[in-house]
């Protein structure tokens, strides 16, 4: 096959080619219950999702950049990788904007040995081009042609559900975890996890900022130790939802990586994580939320089969409480966030001095907040029912 021309600025060229990277999982890939790590395959994830994306901004003659990852939908984890397999990363680009890409990812286990494979992993990822000579700028995305008008339209509606959702969770990130004295089991406080990660130049791209994949292996750590802590058992990743990426985390940078229970069902466990990060070297700068998700978990017996998850269970401050309203109104619900807020260890930035006065109402509590409150509630309403 003869290799095309570059296509000028604004002009149309077909997606590129699908790419696929290999690697064999070796026993430092390994969870504890034996399996390959959620965070190993997610990291691969993210590096064939770049190199796909990089290459594509940089196919016209322009101002050369490297694509940045700016939000990661909902990944599935269809099946456990097992050491000594090849994973075969492959990655596609479906839509671009003015100034994203759309990368689709599915990854593929290989036992060398039969040659037998299965789908383990699929995902989709958004992708920003940052100018190589300033990080602050965003470049202009080389257009794709699309084989068919439904195609264009279908990948302009996932852009636009995307873009809304990143607002919408950028403008909630308020909440920080802090730590609970003598929490009781079960409760959002006993098994909720922070780790501290300092970025050194591994961890970085060419521009000097964290790697995706980095950051949300470091999250998938996090959301394991949440789960592991309330269940007492193996856990394994199921799913993420939606990874968003607000801001860029510099080389020297200390990251707090915080994790906590928000929802319990008989079989699975969903767990929010967030990364703040605090510039120690240089220019001073306040910490800043820097990437939010929900992960969701699963736990397993020895054998592999999966285990009832323990419910979240209710404080003993709810219970006085509990009786004196019949349906949960903004001013009862703000109890109860009151309630959660010292028996759970759950702040928010945004309830500002409603927390001097519990009978105020929300002050526009984080959707996480709510979320529990509601599930709390669930749980009271259901144990006076019995």
């Amino acid at each position: 096959m003869q290799p095309s021309r570059a296509p000028e600025a604004g002009e149309t060229a077909p997606a590129p080619a699908a790419i696929q990277i290999s690697r064999i999982m070796r026993p430092d890939d390994a969870n504890i219950a034996g399996n390959v790590h959620g965070g190993t395959i997610l990291k691969m994830i993210e590096e064939a999702g770049a190199i796909i994306s990089t290459r594509h901004c940089n196919s016209q003659s322009g101002e050369p950049c490297v694509a940045a990852l700016a939000r990661v939908e909902r990944t599935d984890f269809l099946s456990p990788m097992c050491i000594g397999e090849v994973a075969h990363v492959s990655a596609e680009i479906t839509y671009t904007s003015k100034h994203s890409v759309e990368v689709q990812v599915q990854v593929e286990a290989e036992n060398i040995l039969t040659g037998a494979k299965r789908v383990t992993n699929r995902a989709t990822l958004w992708y920003v081009p940052l100018s190589l000579h300033n990080v602050n700028k965003v470049l202009e995305v080389p257009p794709i042609q699309f084989e068919r008008k439904d195609q264009e339209e279908e990948g302009r509606r996932r852009y636009e559900e995307q873009k809304l959702a990143r607002q919408e969770t950028k403008e909630r990130n308020g909440d920080v975890i802090v730590p609970v004295i003598n929490p009781e089991p079960y409760t959002v406080g006993y098994s909720q996890s922070s780790l501290i990660h300092l970025v050194g130049p591994s961890d970085c791209t060419m521009h000097g900022f964290v790697h995706g994949g980095v950051t949300m292996k470091l999250m998938d750590e996090v959301a394991g130790i949440v789960a592991a802590r309330h269940c007492k058992t193996n856990i394994v990743t199921a799913s993420v939802d939606a990874i968003n990426f607000h801001e860029k985390i510099k080389k020297g940078s200390v990251l707090t990586i915080s994790g906590r229970m928000t929802f319990t069902s008989n079989k699975s466990m969903e767990i929010e994580v967030f990364v703040d990060a605090d510039r120690f070297v240089g220019e001073p700068q306040d910490p800043y939320r820097a990437v939010s998700a929900f992960f969701t978990y699963v736990s397993l017996s020895k054998e592999g089969r999966p285990l009832p998850v323990p419910q979240l269970a209710v404080s003993r401050l709810l219970w006085a409480f509990a009786g004196t309203v019949s349906k949960p109104t903004t001013t009862s619900l703000g109890f109860l966030l009151s309630f959660q807020l010292g028996s759970q260890g759950l702040v928010s930035s945004k309830l500002g001095s409603g927390l001097e006065d519990p009978k105020v109402s929300f002050y526009k509590p984080t959707a996480a907040f709510l979320k529990i409150c509601r599930n709390t509630w669930a749980v009271v309403q259901r144990n006076q029912s019995v």
